[in-house]
Parts: C-alpha cells; sequence; structure tokens
C-alpha cells in the first residue's frame, strides 16, 4: 500500500473552500487547486463546455485526452468497464498514490475525456486537499497540471496568476504534496510504464 502524504500535505483545507469549490465546480467552473507535487487544473468532466475551456487554457489538444482523479475508486469505477481481479490487485496496490493507470473505457465516456483512446487515466489520490474536494464535489474530477503547453507547471499562485492571469474561476487554498514529479503513468493492459513518477 502506497504511504500516506507527510503530516504537512495534511493540513486541511477550510471547509468553506471546500463548499465554494465545489459548487463552482457544479457550475461549470475551471478552477486550481493544490496536488501531490504542482498545481493542477480541474472541472467538472461531463460539462463539455468547462472541459474544452480547460483544453484552452492549456493548450492541450483534445486527441491527448485527460487525468480524472478520485477520492476512492467508487467515483471512477462507472467510466470503467469492469476491471478483471488480477487488475485490481496491482492497480490497488498502488492507490490512493501517486499512480495514474490506463484502464478500458466504457463506449459512453466522452471523447473530450478519452481523446483518441479507448481507454482512460485514471487516479486514486493520496493527496489530502485532492481527495477532499472530490468529496465535497461528490465525484472524480479532471486533473491536469497548471500551465499552458510547453511551460512547467505552477507551483505558486503567482505562476498561476501569469500563466492564466484571471482566466481561472478560482483557487482552492492548500499546500501542495511533497512529491517533486508528476505521478507515474501505467497501461494496465501491457504493464508497460508510460511516465515515470
Amino acid at each position: 500500500m502506497t504511504k500516506p502524504e507527510p503530516a504537512a500535505s495534511r493540513i486541511p483545507t477550510q471547509p468553506w473552500h471546500l463548499r465554494r469549490a465545489a459548487q463552482l465546480l457544479r457550475d461549470g467552473a475551471v478552477i486550481a487547486y493544490p496536488t501531490e507535487a504542482v498545481y493542477g487544473l480541474g472541472c467538472d468532466p461531463l460539462n463539455a463546455q468547462a472541459v474544452m475551456r480547460l483544453l484552452e487554457l492549456k493548450q492541450r489538444p483534445l486527441e491527448a485526452g485527460l487525468i480524472l482523479i478520485a477520492a476512492d475508486f467508487n467515483q471512477v469505477e462507472h467510466f470503467l468497464e469492469p476491471v478483471p481481479a488480477s487488475w485490481r490487485r496491482k492497480i490497488f496496490a498502488t492507490w490512493p498514490g501517486p499512480v495514474t493507470w490506463l484502464l478500458p473505457a466504457r463506449p459512453e465516456v466522452p471523447v473530450w475525456l478519452r481523446g483518441r483512446h479507448d481507454s482512460l487515466a485514471v487516479r486514486v489520490t493520496a493527496h489530502a486537499g485532492c481527495a477532499a474536494l472530490c468529496r465535497a464535489y461528490g465525484g472524480a474530477l479532471v486533473s491536469t497540471s497548471a500551465n499552458p503547453r510547453g511551460r512547467k507547471p505552477a507551483q505558486t499562485p503567482l505562476q498561476l496568476r501569469r500563466y492564466f492571469d484571471d482566466s481561472i474561476d478560482y483557487l482552492l487554498p492548500g499546500p501542495l504534496g511533497t512529491r517533486t514529479r508528476p505521478s507515474e503513468i501505467r497501461d494496465a493492459r501491457t504493464g508497460k510504464v508510460l511516465r515515470n513518477g
């Protein structure tokens, strides 16, 4: 089982901040929030307009697909084809934690989430603030690093402002985790590591 984040990253975000962020997400907002290593951008994964706006801010092509983060597997399970027991053992051994898995997506999963793929990238996060945000919202969220394409992910609110000015609807306060690299990405079908964490 992946070790929990150190105490510094377990500092709770104030409940009213979480409620505010969750309501904005339900209303179609794009927000920024601290993750395991950098600030992330997130939105309601089923709100096409919000996802398109996020992709425009990121300058990220639709075909690339996006990652969903969740507080627990139940929040992403309905996006996925049934996961075989043999896969579950290896996946759940890494969660909650900084490993993103590519898993076969249900056919109805929107193209703006899976891109040109038949799989979906999902992670059950160990970052207390991200997990609390998913719980407050009531489901999985799009999560992508907060940076325009080709730039380093933002690690401070000042970098966020420089990148996006007033284009982000809300910045959720809270500490970053202690990781220095983005999550590792693994393909459940092949076992290949597609991005080292």
